[in-house]
């Protein structure tokens, strides 16, 4: 990783977007950071679109995606998309139907009572109830799981046939080929018009479940917070910023803008 300082404006000028992470990338425990309100503002100003992609709840996501200054967000780590309507209705779009999310709901239920069992430590995230289409473990946002206990719970659910990614906060598990990179794929064409093309999109992340879309951005930058994770991560991010969460966000914001003036 390199320090973000050093991206060259020309590489930024050439940007369509920002694609970015939620949880611990522009939020501090689940609220937005102030700088990183004021960054999504001064963006949409400049009519530079920011989608979010989460690994958050449908449930959770809703009043962000209508008061906050995005395109829109896709949640459940790329199953669940909402965004605004002109008229400020708020549309939800799956992207499986509904036949599948009915029966993959059944084998989600039976992985978590599997889980709990044999993990007594495990508790399942506090916005489960607002879970369309995944599960989610919490391991450090109220609850704690060490590193051997988290690696477990992934366990468990791949031999249950889900995906199993790690925030910086839960564990989500989910049926499907769905993820970061096929939600940014859905979500551009979807909501701008747009054919997406990587490189003239810039991601922000702080974690492992970001990794997809740091190996498959050209331009992808890390919140400070990643240190955390770094002894985890496969792929990194190419640069990374001075800041954490929002102050982060908030320096690669300034500096999007700069290139464009």
């Amino acid at each position: 990783m390199q320090p973000f300082k050093t991206c060259l404006p020309a590489e930024l000028r050439a940007l369509r977007g920002l694609l970015t992470d939620i949880d611990d990338t522009l939020t501090r425990d689940g609220a937005i950071e102030p700088l990183a309100l004021a960054a999504l503002q001064d963006l949409a100003a400049a009519g530079v679109p920011v989608i979010a992609i989460t690994g958050r709840p449908s449930g959770w996501s809703e009043p962000f995606a209508r008061t906050w200054p995005l395109q829109g967000i896709v949640a459940e780590n790329g199953a669940v998309l909402l965004h605004r309507e002109r008229d400020g209705r708020l549309l939800r779009e799956f992207c499986q139907d509904e036949t599948s999310r009915a029966a993959h709901a059944q084998r989600l239920r039976a992985c978590a009572a599997d889980i709990l069992a044999r993990l007594p430590e495990a508790r399942l995230a506090t916005d489960s109830a607002g879970r369309l289409t995944d599960i989610a473990i919490d391991h450090s946002e109220f609850a704690h799981l060490d590193a051997a206990q988290i690696e477990q719970v992934c366990a468990l659910m791949r031999a249950h046939g889900l995906q199993a990614t790690v925030s910086s906060i839960h564990i989500n598990g989910w049926i499907g080929s769905h993820n970061k990179w096929t939600a940014a794929a859905w979500a551009v064409p979807r909501l701008l018009g747009l054919e997406f093309r990587p490189e003239q999109w810039l991601f922000v992340g702080d974690s492992s479940n970001d990794q997809l879309m740091f190996a498959g951005l050209p331009l992808s930058v890390g919140v400070a917070n990643i240190a955390r994770f770094l002894p985890q991560l496969h792929s990194l991010p190419r640069y990374v910023c001075e800041g954490e969460r929002g102050a982060g966000f908030a320096e690669v914001a300034r500096a999007v803008l700069a290139a464009r003036a």
